[in-house]
């Protein structure tokens, strides 16, 4: 490379090499959105048996934050999106924060200074709000109009006479660039559309504009796979990467892949103020990670026609840039909570179990801990595990069998307890007496010639006996259920609801 201050940094690896990044800033919680981005990245660089090299634009010191940093990795790791180059890990080109590597870019600035690539603005905000309102009344494009491009000595003098600061412009070609994207295919921007920009700001510190394709080049990345709101920046990155690559510091300029918007409610953008688009959330919830990456995989990229329940491995041997639809992708929370509750039915119950640790336990558990029964736990969990859409859901489902009395939910209690119950689950429980409580079969059958008696199908038996046992009209398979609880609980249960009644 061309100057001492580089000079410690390695060449740009072969770009036979597939090598991708995965560059969040270290502002807010992580979002489901940057985590599909982080996802597609990581698939694709999996899939070609490349590199993922995972930076942090932190050059922001006002937003970013070390809480917010450790997040990200924390975030990572639970989604199991392994990387091979950037913090924690090291590699050839690092440090891999950009907050660590401002002596590189002051020096690239400078460089692109002096090969006439960059120039010193001294326009004033003033000025250019002033110019700006005058190009759109005019129907002129109001981007920069290159005012400091050609000044003089005597101007640059002038300028500085006066106190102005200045900030670091790149000069962009006076000519069309067009490319092929990997998601939307080939697109072209007029010089008229893409203006100088600047790069480094008055106080010094570098832009993102300068920063990221950079960072890029200098790390050999050979495909950027980013979001769709970062498209109109790619043709000035181009321009870029061409002086670049002119000043020895990259070798290619490499492919990019726009990927389509993440929308919410009302077909908007989900951005990090909604809720839904909050990663902890849905780990406070209990998703699963290959639940949820399922699902976000689903964002703009399908798996087959016919089949969206696959597991990440076959989505790494599947996944395929070009398959990637440009149209924006709607998030469906319910059709998330289904997908995440099919993966948790394909884990072997000894994982179901341990996952479901954490909701067993204080602060979700509103049972007393030496309430909670081992064997209980372990005869209900492949009941458990038929039902659930979110591991969290766990802690309602067998409270049951942890609390003293049911947690009554009144609006169970009113829709199940109707006109009659009180003579249904006497019968009920005569019935239950005397079945076999080694079989659920038989406790079904039971409840069942109850409801026969007084004219009533299993469906509208089985309510009230459910809701005085559980407290609730909804749950795990009752039979069971009554097997697990036991004799004597179930018919104090019931005794307990006739008074009640």
């Amino acid at each position: 490379m061309a100057s001492a201050e580089l000079s410690a940094v390695p060449s740009p690896g072969p770009s036979s090499a597939v090598r991708v990044r995965f560059c969040p800033s270290p502002t807010g919680n992580p979002h489901v959105g940057m985590i599909r981005t982080a996802l597609f990245n990581w698939a694709f660089a999996r899939h070609h048996q490349g590199t993922l090299v995972f930076r942090i634009e932190d050059t922001d010191a006002a937003r970013d934050s070390e809480e917010s940093y450790g997040q990200l990795l924390d975030a990572m790791r639970w989604l199991g999106l392994d990387w091979d180059e950037g913090p924690e890990v090291g590699g050839p080109y690092a440090p891999y924060r950009q907050s660590q590597r401002m002596d590189v870019y002051a020096d690239v600035a400078r460089r692109l200074k002096e090969g006439g690539y960059a120039y010193d603005c001294y326009c004033t905000t003033e000025e250019l709000d002033a110019r700006r309102a005058e190009a759109r009344a005019a129907g002129r494009p109001s981007g920069y109009d290159g005012r400091c491009r050609t000044l003089t000595a005597e101007q640059v003098a002038g300028y500085e006479a006066e106190g102005r600061s200045s900030i670091v412009r790149f000069r962009m070609p006076d000519e069309p660039i067009t490319f092929t994207d990997l998601v939307r295919g080939e697109l072209t921007f007029t010089p008229d559309n893409v203006p100088d920009y600047g790069i480094v700001r008055a106080n010094g510190a570098p832009l993102y504009t300068l920063v990221n394709p950079v960072d890029d080049a200098l790390m050999g990345i050979t495909h950027v796979l980013r979001g769709e709101d970062l498209l109109s920046s790619t043709p000035r990155q181009i321009a870029l990467y061409k002086a670049l690559i002119e000043l020895g510091d990259a070798q290619a300029v490499p492919e990019f892949g726009h990927l389509p918007y993440v929308m919410g409610e009302g077909n908007k953008k989900l951005s990090k103020r909604d809720p839904e688009s909050s990663l902890n959330l849905y780990r406070e919830r209990g998703f699963l990670p290959e639940g949820l990456l399922n699902y976000l995989s689903l964002l703009g990229w399908s798996f087959s026609a016919d089949r969206d329940i696959f597991t990440v491995d076959e989505m790494v041997a599947a996944f395929d840039i070009a398959d990637v639809n440009p149209n924006p992708a709607r998030f469906d929370l319910k059709k998330c909570e289904a997908i995440n509750g099919d993966h948790i039915r394909l884990l072997d119950v000894k994982d179901f179990t341990e996952r479901c640790a954490p909701w067993l336990k204080a602060p979700f558990a509103p049972w007393a801990p030496e309430d909670f029964d081992e064997a209980k736990w372990q005869a209900i969990a492949p009941h458990a595990q038929t039902r659930l859409k979110v591991l969290s859901e766990i802690t309602n489902n067998v409270d049951f069998l942890f609390l003293p009395e049911p947690a009554f939910d009144e609006a169970s209690w009113t829709k199940a307890m109707k006109e009659g119950s009180d003579a249904l689950l006497r019968t009920a429980r005569e019935k239950l007496s005397e079945a076999d409580w080694s079989d659920a079969e038989a406790l079904k059958n039971a409840v069942l010639a109850a409801g026969e008696e007084h004219g009533l199908k299993l469906g509208k038996a089985q309510a009230p006996v459910r809701v005085a046992v559980t407290g609730r009209t909804i749950g795990l398979p009752l039979f069971e259920s009554l097997e697990i609880l036991g004799k004597e609980k179930t018919l104090a249960r019931v005794d307990a609801a006739l008074a009640r009644l």
